[in-house]
Parts: C-alpha cells; structure tokens; sequence
C-alpha cells in the first residue's frame, strides 16, 4: 500500500523567546530535536515556519509609547491630526493610539462603519440599512451616531470600541473629536494633518488627500520606521504589524528576515542533507464567520521566506476530472487515469478548466493561514511549525 497521509501540520514546542536569544540556532534545534524524540524524518521540500513574534522578540524590536508620541509630534507638529480608518483592538492599536495621542493637542479620530478594514463591527450592516444610511456618502458625528445607534458592544471582548478609544485619547491629555465616515477627505473638513492607520489600503488613501490637497499625510508604516532615542523601528512598515507587549510599550514587527530563514535553512540542510523551505509568518488570511474577523491585521502573511516558496499552486481539480474527462471510469482505472493527467499537467494551469477552483492565492499566504491557525494566539507553546507533504500529490507514494 502506497503512502496514505497528505498534508501534515505539526506545531513544534519551542523556549520561551528573550531579547538577544540567537533565534537561528533555536529554530533549528528545537525542530531537530523534535523530529528526533517523535520518530520524524524530514524530507526536501518540508517547510518549516514561525512566528514573527519570535524573530521580533529575538531582535528586541520593542518601543514605548513615548517614542511613538515624540516621532508623532516630530513629523506633525503637536497640533490637530485626523487619525483615520484604525482597526479596532486593544492588542494591535491601542498602545499605538496611545502614543498618538501622547504627541498632539488634538485627535480627530474617523473610523470607518459598519466595520473596520479587517472585519470588526461597530454595528451591524442590517442597522445601517435600518436606520437609512448610506455608508458611502454620510459623515456622522458622535452625537448623530449614538443617537443612531446607541452604546454597542463588540460580541467577543464586550468592548464599545467607540468609548474606549475616546476615553483613551482624553485620558493622555488630549483633545478628541470622533467621526465616522468611509471617504478619506471628509477627515479635511476638520484638519490637514492625516495619519493614516489602515493597512492594506493605505497607499490608496494616501494618494487620495495627497491630491485632495492635505498638508501632511502620513501612515502607520510612517511612524517609527526609523529608531527613535534608540528604539525598536521597522524601516518598511513602522508601526503597522505591532502588538501590545505591556501597558507601555509595542512589539513592533520583525526586520530584516530574510538573512534568519535563509541561515535555518543552511543549518537544517548541514544536519539533514535535505533542502527545508524556511518562512516567517505572522497572521493568516481568513475570516471568522461569527465576528466577521479577518486574521490580517500584519501588513503581510509572510515577511521573509526561502525561494522554494515563490509562485502560486499549480493544481487541478480532481473532483472536476473525475466528473468530466473521466466519468466513465472507476476504481483503479480512474485512479491511474488521474494519476497520469497529474503527471503530465502543465508548469502553468491559469486559466484551464481543469484547474478552476484551486485556491488563487500565493504559496506564503496558504501556508502562513495553515501556520497560524496550527499555532494559535495563546498558550500552546509552539511558535514554529513543521508542514511536511504541502508540495506533495496524488502521485506522491514514498
């Protein structure tokens, strides 16, 4: 009997990370060392991933908000700054906010509505629609929005997203004004000052109060993507990716990873023999289909990988060959039928009915969501994880 296992995901226990921890020679050794004790052997084209959080933590990437507040206050002047299209959390925005307000007189904060950019409701679409209005074109004030809307709570924290950052805001000596709106330049009406907090729409909106004339414009990836007094920073994405690491300060994503995967990979392959794909990865993209979360608030899924990881799949639809090219057969027949469509497939399936319906998403960003959701957000304690037979197939009997 051939191999009968395809995919496996494997979440490797690992040391509690610390700053300066050589992250390399722990990655390395704790999955050797778990192949060994668990009977595993590793094969090429096994992957082996973890967490930005360890590689971050590793490099000491950290700041405190009072580094966020004086980059603030140095790009923008200390006055007025609209704040706009934050997501709503306390673990990936509130420190963050804090030290926004920290370096300014007054936030005008806009948030988008029903929902943020990566699926948090403030309230409901079907109570939009209720109450008639159009989240395309109205601008609500606070008073307008609670009278519309009344005082909701998020389903899973209990939180009043709304309230919460506003009493934040104040608490930090600053003024604040709240709007709701989901077109950049009504923040204008208010203030020429713009700090951008989405994420994967932020060159958009950028470029959109650039040419709607606004005086300065900056976003999250903006605000410490250089050290300040010797801080944590992160030259490509600044803030954006960071999480609450204490009620003072953020973990700020990891920098410069490539030259961390590519030396795991050198280090698995001298002790192996075998070429182990190597990827950092940080949220993975699905969706809640109760909260409406989407899990991608990292600027991306994969900040770093090894070059066996570029493209897309390339895979066809067994279920369609089965139904069509081959419906006339079965049992071994078919099996050897599709067996050998497999191996004759072409390098590049786009477009070919054959392939429709495999999933039109890059290689990282599959394997970083299978990571993610392998590792989880809380105590399992393993931050790295072994993926083995992902590139495998039908075909595939060793």
């Amino acid at each position: 009997m051939g191999r009968m296992f395809g995919t496996v995901s494997r979440g490797v226990r690992a040391p509690i990370i610390r700053n300066g921890d050589d992250i390399v020679e722990i990655v390395a050794n704790s999955v050797l060392d778990a192949c060994n004790a668990e009977g595993v052997t590793l094969r090429d084209r096994d992957v082996v991933a973890m967490t930005e959080a360890i590689v971050a933590r590793a490099q000491g990437n950290y700041a405190s908000v009072n580094d966020i507040s004086l980059d603030v206050k140095a790009k923008f002047g200390g006055e007025t700054v609209g704040v706009i299209f934050p997501i709503l959390s306390r673990n990936r925005f509130a420190i963050c906010l804090r030290g926004i307000a920290m370096g300014v007189k007054k936030v005008v904060l806009m948030l988008s509505y029903p929902s943020d950019e990566v699926g948090n409701h403030l309230i409901s679409l079907d109570s939009v629609d209720e109450k008639g209005v159009d989240p395309y074109k109205d601008v609500l004030d606070l008073a307008t929005y609670r009278n519309l809307f009344g005082y909701v709570k998020h389903p899973f924290t209990g939180i009043d997203y709304v309230e919460y950052y506003e009493k934040l805001i104040k608490d930090c000596g600053a003024e604040c004004e709240i709007i709701f709106a989901n077109n950049p330049k009504a923040i204008l009406n208010y203030t020429g000052n713009v700090l951008c907090c989405d994420i994967h729409t932020r060159a958009r909106t950028k470029r959109i109060l650039k040419k709607a004339g606004a005086d300065i414009v900056l976003g999250l990836d903006e605000i410490l993507n250089a050290p300040v007094n010797g801080s944590g920073y992160n030259a490509d994405y600044g803030l954006l990716g960071s999480n609450k690491a204490t009620e003072d300060s953020v973990k700020l994503f990891p920098r410069d990873c490539q030259p961390v995967v590519d030396a795991i990979q050198a280090k698995l392959y001298e002790a192996t023999g075998k070429t182990i794909e190597v990827m950092v990865y940080g949220d993975g993209a699905f969706k809640d289909p109760v909260g409406k979360i989407w899990e991608l608030a990292d600027p991306v899924v994969a900040p770093a990988y090894t070059s066996g990881l570029e493209g897309t799949p390339n895979e066809l639809k067994l279920k369609y060959l089965a139904d069509n090219e081959f419906a006339s057969l079965s049992g071994d027949e078919l099996k050897e039928a599709i067996k050998g469509k497999i191996t004759e497939k072409d390098g590049n399936l786009v477009g070919k009915m054959a392939s429709e319906g495999t999933t039109p998403r890059r290689l990282t960003d599959l394997i970083g969501s299978l990571c993610d959701l392998t590792s989880g957000s809380g105590d399992k304690g393993t931050p790295i994880i072994l993926i083995q037979g992902y590139f495998d197939n039908y075909t595939t009997e060793y």
